[in-house]
């Protein structure tokens, strides 16, 4: 677990005391929890409001469509005005069974969840880890991924940890801005709010199984910080050392997040393979890692250019797409 070595530190605490007023958006988010409400959208489409929250004064939700795997902001009145979903359609929808699939037994302490494309594809997932870390952002990652002969904007799944955000806001915004002018395109997965790790402490009772951890508190944490910063949360987790057990993977297929694991962590000597979830961390403190990720794309660059492969995003490796 070295790319997320951080000691545990009461950080609700320095998250309140770092947000100065100055920080604060004009329409602060208040009331962010869980919703399930499935409706009708446009075309007869099936959708389903899983978060509901304030933007000032306002009432919003966010939307989940459920054959993209990607979320919506909406008005709460055009989501409650929306005819409501026949009984059992929302379970039917590609997403939903997707995320049966991924949080159904067994549950392996470490890495449950979806670790390869479910389906033959014709590239790879690249997902970097952005856990707590005193480090500066390792932006060659991001170098090396312009420098690839593909078509922009790249697609990069990045999971994202509160207390990294809070510790560095400048690599953040350069990391927004990188997405605003479409040389990436992120996937943005919540990897918990304060990412908890004792490095003392066993996997059993380590990172989000530690004493007194509020797992419902990390995720939405999470999400409402993604949201107040202008972005859209994906519906998917990544626990923080991919370290679970069953209790946890239940309370997030409540929360309607697909959990995300690797079986191409390269740092492990973990060789990809078409199809593979790829995992390094850009955090400063894997650099093997990310030495290993551009020996990677080192040899698949004639492929890459060939459109023999490419790299893609996250949602193209469930079943269907």
């Amino acid at each position: 677990m070295r790319g997320c070595r951080t000691r545990t530190l009461p950080f609700f605490l320095i998250l309140i005391i770092s947000m100065t007023a100055a920080e604060l958006p004009a329409a602060p988010i208040a009331d962010y929890r869980p919703a399930l409400v499935p409706f009708i959208g446009e075309g007869g489409k099936v959708l389903a409001a899983t978060r509901r929250f304030l933007r000032g004064a306002e009432a919003r939700f966010l939307v989940l469509d459920p054959e993209r795997f990607a979320f919506r902001e909406m008005d709460s009145q055009a989501v409650l005005a929306a005819p409501p979903a026949p009984d059992g359609a929302w379970r039917e929808t590609p997403f939903a069974r997707a995320l049966a699939r991924h949080t159904s037994p067994p549950f392996p302490l470490q890495n449950n969840g979806l670790r390869e494309a479910e389906r033959p594809v014709p590239g790879f997932f690249l997902t970097a880890d952005l856990c707590p870390s005193g480090r500066p952002l390792d932006r060659v990652l991001f170098a090396e991924l312009a420098a690839l002969p593909l078509k922009k904007p790249l697609p990069v799944a990045l999971a994202l940890s509160g207390r990294w955000v809070r510790q560095h806001p400048e690599d953040f915004a350069w990391l927004k801005g990188q997405a605003a002018a479409e040389t990436i395109a992120v996937t943005w997965v919540n990897h918990s709010l304060t990412h908890p790790y004792d490095p003392a402490a066993p996997a059993e009772r380590n990172f989000l199984l530690g004493p007194g951890i509020d797992f419902q508190a990390e995720v939405l944490g999470l999400e409402r910080l993604l949201v107040e910063e202008g972005l859209l949360p994906s519906p998917f987790f990544r626990f923080p050392g991919l370290v679970s057990n069953q209790r946890l993977v239940e309370e997030l297929a409540s929360l309607n997040l697909v959990p995300v694991g690797s079986n191409a962590w390269l740092a492990k000597g973990e060789r990809p393979r078409p199809g593979s979830i790829i995992l390094v961390h850009a955090n400063g403190n894997e650099p093997e890692g990310i030495r290993l990720l551009r020996e990677f794309f080192t040899r698949q660059r004639e492929t890459f250019r060939q459109r023999d492969a490419v790299l893609l995003p996250l949602r193209e490796a469930f079943g269907q797409p």
